[in-house]
């Protein structure tokens, strides 16, 4: 029987290895990240539900495979699904106390991409109300906790599935981020976390609207991360547009060192000129100019791409995509007061305003691109600050207020969805912010590229995490 210790210590790539090999069964993969999640969820709020029929019978249908001689990329890989999307019988509430004891009738196209790879589907984890802030604080249940620290949140909107990571239950979740939902978190928690460029994995079965949101994952390891994007890379039949695809993987990537870059490094806020930016923040994009001088890159400093006030048209756009939230009327009391604000936000937005802001980001996006084409790699803080106390951004007293504080934690990361570029957060930090003997926390850098850069960023993400290794939280 596989021990807890060990199978928390293993990547994905290398349980996949081993149920490729027959050194490992996915059911006892899956038996092991269950009694991890029981043990280790609740603590950290990292599930709304487990799914342990489903999961063994993941792992018993990919045991098979394998003895009928499959090779599949993710065998036997525990990965949950961010309660955003839906899983055939399961609870499927996205957050919101409106949609209460909701359950699903089908699998949302992700869950399939994931099974058809060999994940086992061990439970759906926690959002905040239909993935609208930057914490996971829902009114369904217990909020999401960084393992680092649990009185300090794990960030949103894939929080829970962040917690579940970083707190060793499984070695890689299914995330998305429309706004830095992947990249947030990912700092929160000490985890890798990658926001692909626009259209290069499938919207599925959602509309692509203004493309602002991707799938994706979070994981330990910028390998792990590469892996689960060779699966879920590329066009699926009826997309409208899509990125063009690696020829030789994601995963091949991370083997090939990028021949010198020009990297630039801002720590000034892009969307919220009134930021703070935490020391700890500075020191850590400070650490990884550092860390890429020594990789033989050339670093200098980059401009704000453009002027804070130029962002209202991300915020027109999300709070008509707030309002576009299928509800009944008599919903609208059980929601939280931020996505009432935001949806009453949205309803007195004209068509008018709406199609200027979309095209606003079409502008935007090629100012930025002519602001950063000389380099061929951005670094700033994934977040304004460390982790946030649980409690401290939510604000149902004020939520125009609660929505600017979060631009003011998060000033970088919605760039990179408004423009469709890619970035990812690395947990190249820790620090510890309130005294020598206060819990150590991690400090995420961001790396942004040019659109369609995936293999040069995950190259240059594993060439510094193969000289500044990370480590994971020590478990209460």
């Amino acid at each position: 029987m596989l021990d807890a210790a060990t199978y928390s210590a293993l990547s994905a790539l290398e349980i996949a290895r081993e149920v490729n090999a027959g050194q490992l069964s996915a059911v006892e993969v899956a038996a092991a990240a269950l009694e991890l999640a029981e043990q280790r969820g609740p603590r950290h709020g990292a599930f709304t539900c487990l799914a342990p029929e489903r999961a063994i019978a993941d792992g018993e249908r990919t045991d098979q495979r394998i003895a009928a001689g499959e090779r599949l990329p993710l065998a036997g890989v525990p990965c949950p699904i961010k309660d955003l999307n839906q899983v055939a019988g399961l609870p499927w509430e996205a957050g919101s106390a409106a949609l209460r004891g909701n359950r699903a009738t089908v699998d949302d196209p992700i869950v399939g991409w994931f099974g058809e790879a060999g994940t086992s589907m061990v439970g759906k984890t926690t959002v905040p109300e239909f993935g609208l802030p930057c914490y996971t604080e829902p009114d369904t249940g217990a909020p999401a906790r960084t393992p680092w620290d649990p009185t300090r949140s794990a960030g949103g909107s894939s929080g829970g599935a962040a917690a579940a990571v970083a707190a060793g239950i499984v070695p890689i979740a299914h995330g998305s981020d429309a706004g830095g939902s992947i990249r947030i978190p990912a700092s929160a928690c000490g985890l890798v976390g990658l926001k692909v460029s626009r259209g290069l994995i499938s919207s599925g079965n959602r509309p692509p609207g203004p493309g602002l949101g991707t799938d994706g994952v979070l994981s330990r390891t910028v390998r792990d991360t590469a892996l689960a994007l060779d699966v879920l890379a590329g066009p699926r039949p009826g997309d409208s547009y899509w990125a063009p695809v690696a020829l030789d993987g994601y995963l091949a990537a991370c083997d090939r060192a990028p021949e010198p870059l020009t990297i630039g490094l801002l720590t000034t806020p892009v969307i919220a000129a009134d930021a703070a930016v935490h020391a700890a923040c500075l020191d850590a994009v400070a650490r990884a100019g550092l860390l890429l001088e020594g990789l033989g890159h050339r670093v200098v400093d980059a401009p704000v791409p453009f002027p804070a006030e130029r962002w209202q048209a991300f915020a027109s756009v999300w709070s008509v995509g707030a309002l576009g939230i299928p509800l009944p009327p008599e919903a609208e009391s059980a929601l939280t007061p931020l996505t009432r604000w935001l949806r009453e936000t949205g309803r007195a937005a004209s068509a008018l305003e709406y199609a200027q802001a979309l095209g606003a980001i079409q502008l935007l996006t090629q100012q930025v691109a002519q602001e950063w084409d000389g380099f061929d790699i951005v670094v700033t803080p994934t977040l304004a600050q460390p982790p946030a106390p649980v409690g401290s951004l939510r604000d149902d007293a004020d939520p125009a207020g609660d929505f600017a504080a979060q631009t003011r934690f998060t000033p970088w990361t919605s760039v990179y969805n408004l423009t469709g570029r890619p970035a990812i957060s690395l947990p190249l930090h820790t620090a510890r912010v309130d005294g020598p003997e206060s819990p150590e926390l991690p400090i995420g850098v961001m790396l942004g590229g040019r659109f369609g850069a995936e293999e040069t960023l995950l190259g240059l993400a594993a060439a510094l995490e193969s000289v500044a290794p990370w480590g994971r939280p020590t478990l209460g």
